[in-house]
């Protein structure tokens, strides 16, 4: 029998209480191979985005992938992210949520990014329309999130 992590359902469960209180569900994502975002909204390898039910259509968050459709720049996008690329989640309005360690496989990936990506010379930025909101920390101050192992 395999053992499914925990992650995928702290997720789940964070998202409903969000949801439920009437607050903004985002996450923070790890942006690698693996990891299906629009070109160009993704920065220093990371994306944060809003799964609000106003913001995405067809929400599925399953154990081992994140699905949705949502816009970005005017035009609707299907995103798939890797649970395990899963950062955090969070209440935008007030930075509640719970921040997750990367699993070992997707850190050796992101430094492996970095360091391809160095040569870079302008970084990505997002649009207007992205339901991105840019970092992980609410405005303000510090967030309330906590790592989890």
């Amino acid at each position: 029998m395999t053992h499914v992590t925990t992650k995928p359902y702290l997720i789940r469960a964070i998202y409903e209480w969000c949801v439920d209180q009437g607050f903004t569900p985002h996450i923070a994502v790890l942006v690698d191979e693996r990891t299906v975002v629009p070109p160009g909204y993704a920065r220093d390898g990371q994306i944060v985005l809003n799964l609000g039910p106003d913001a995405t259509n067809q929400l599925l968050m399953g154990n081992e992938l994140i699905t949705f459709q949502a816009r970005f720049g005017g035009a609707a996008h299907a995103l798939s992210i890797p649970v395990s690329n899963v950062l955090a989640v969070y209440a935008r309005e007030n930075g509640h949520g719970m921040a997750f360690e990367p699993d070992a496989a997707t850190a050796e990936g992101e430094q492996a990014a970095l360091i391809e990506g160095e040569d870079d010379d302008e970084p990505e930025q997002p649009g207007p329309d992205s339901p991105s909101t840019g970092g992980a920390r609410p405005a303000g101050g510090r967030g309330h999130l906590k790592v989890v192992k």
